[in-house]
């Protein structure tokens, strides 16, 4: 057993672990990072990167059909689904140096491909080390969650960590889960010619404004996708090519490939958090707002923290962690400026309070509810990409609470109303911007400056003006 004192030690190779170890090392700190699993995690292997690949996959096969309204007659895609699993795979070896155990050891962290648990509130062993450190920073990331379904643990099934190398076409896919997991891999299948149903048990896209989504699943169906909400699924049986799925109606579903996206819970197993005194439930670790566990010398980051699991977010995480450890500034986690996207087409995204939560939050005659369809831009007329809205929720008083676009490019879209909201900034700010014309980004000054319409061509306002025009 080689026995290692260090700075810092990192348990997880994702994005936030990766995020720290890159951040201290860089800065001067002796890391040691254990990630017995792909470099990259999640994220790079089994998630963002691979997802994307495949919903861009799904959007060239569906422009194939060219646009009746702009006189396009197209054809029909001719998708290999093998040569498109390998076109995933290549995108996935193409950012990996990135992540690669060669870049960081080069950076100067020491690089451990075992699984490590700890053996005390400043140790951590694995199958050849124990390595000791002033901090530790937990990074394991979440795993698929499995519900309990009859019948499940003996029929075959798909989750983020298996379909994407999976070279077969599914006749016909059953997503279990309308989360922004299943809702992105319907539209992929549906576009790349694959029967497509979704069940969910509640409503799809429950985190969303729910506006929005309605609009965003009537495009989806007119694209092919069933959706059958508020049942679930009760038993599930068959093997591959011929899956029996159950609903609790009683309804019956016949697949050839099922595809199990409810949730994920959060990659604790095995690391004996006992033995370093740390609390922690089903949901994930507990951490205070710096991201300390109750043991002060760790920190929990990103998706094992129960907290939002997307990637940017672990990333933010590290950089709070590495304050607090390198810098002793007590840094904090501000959760009300947390943006998400769903990547489908148009896209989904989010960041604030949506209506709901803003009028349970402040009290429906406190607030200020802003809308501006994209069939009311130039930008969208022109590309004949009028499905979607932005939506702009603020106090009455100017404060900008929230910000929900769809849009074909709402993950861009959004940065502007996450340095808004998180600069504290009132919504005057984003009514005087200069916008470039035409773009969909005019809908959002747009949005802001109907917070004024009331006031600027109202009655009083009328009579000022033709008071100050006698002069």
């Amino acid at each position: 057993m080689k026995a290692i004192k260090t700075d810092i030690i990192v348990i997880g190779g994702g994005s936030g672990g990766l995020s720290v170890a890159a951040g201290a090392a860089q800065m001067g700190a002796n890391v040691v990072l254990f990630e017995d699993g792909e470099m990259g995690g999640d994220c790079l292997n089994t998630g963002c990167v691979p997802s994307k690949a495949l919903l861009a996959a799904g959007k060239a096969a569906h422009h194939t059909s060219g646009n009746a309204e702009m006189g396009i007659t197209g054809i029909t895609a001719i998708v290999d689904f093998a040569t498109t699993k390998a076109h995933v795979a290549d995108v996935i070896a193409t950012i990996a140096p990135h992540d690669s155990i060669d870049r960081f050891e080069g950076l100067g962290v020491t690089v451990i491909r075992e699984r490590a648990c700890f053996a005390g509130r400043s140790k951590v062993q694995s199958a050849t080390h124990t390595v000791t450190a002033r901090y530790i920073v937990i990074a394991t990331g979440s795993r698929p969650l499995v519900p309990p379904i009859a019948g499940l643990d003996r029929t075959p099934f798909h989750t983020n960590e298996t379909i994407f190398a999976d070279p077969e076409k599914p006749d016909h896919l059953l997503i279990i889960g309308g989360g922004p997991i299943g809702i992105e891999m319907a539209q992929a299948h549906v576009r790349l010619g694959c029967r497509v149903t979704v069940v969910e048990a509640a409503t799809i896209m429950g985190r969303d404004d729910t506006e929005l989504v309605k609009i965003l699943k009537s495009h989806l169906t007119d694209e092919g996708i069933t959706f059958i909400e508020g049942v679930a699924v009760t038993k599930v049986a068959g093997d591959k090519g011929e899956i029996m799925a159950t609903l609790g109606d009683g309804q019956m579903l016949t697949a050839s490939h099922l595809l199990v996206a409810v949730g994920r819970r959060p990659s604790t197993d095995g690391l004996d958090l006992a033995a370093a005194g740390i609390s922690a439930t089903p949901a994930g670790i507990t951490t205070d707002k710096r991201l300390r566990t109750s043991t002060r010398n760790i920190f929990a980051i990103g998706d094992v923290t129960g907290r939002a699991q997307f990637t940017h977010m672990a990333g933010y995480h590290a950089g709070i962690v590495i304050r607090n450890m390198l810098f002793k500034l007590p840094a904090r986690l501000n959760d009300s400026i947390i943006p998400w996207v769903t990547y489908s087409d148009p896209e989904l995204a989010q960041v604030g309070l949506t209506e709901a939560a803003a009028a349970d939050m402040w009290g429906g005659s406190n607030i200020q509810v802003m809308r501006v369809p994209l069939a009311n831009i130039d930008r969208a007329i022109a590309e004949r990409r009028r499905e979607g809205m932005v939506k702009i929720v603020t106090h009455k008083n100017g404060r900008i609470l929230g910000a929900s676009i769809l849009a074909p490019n709402a993950g861009e879209m959004i940065l502007a109303w996450v340095l808004a909201i998180s600069s504290e900034q009132k919504i005057g700010k984003m009514a005087s911007l200069i916008a470039p014309y035409p773009t969909f980004g005019d809908a959002s000054k747009q949005a802001a400056g109907h917070f004024f319409t009331d006031k600027l061509f109202s009655q009083r306002t009328r009579r000022i003006v033709k008071f100050l025009l006698r002069w």
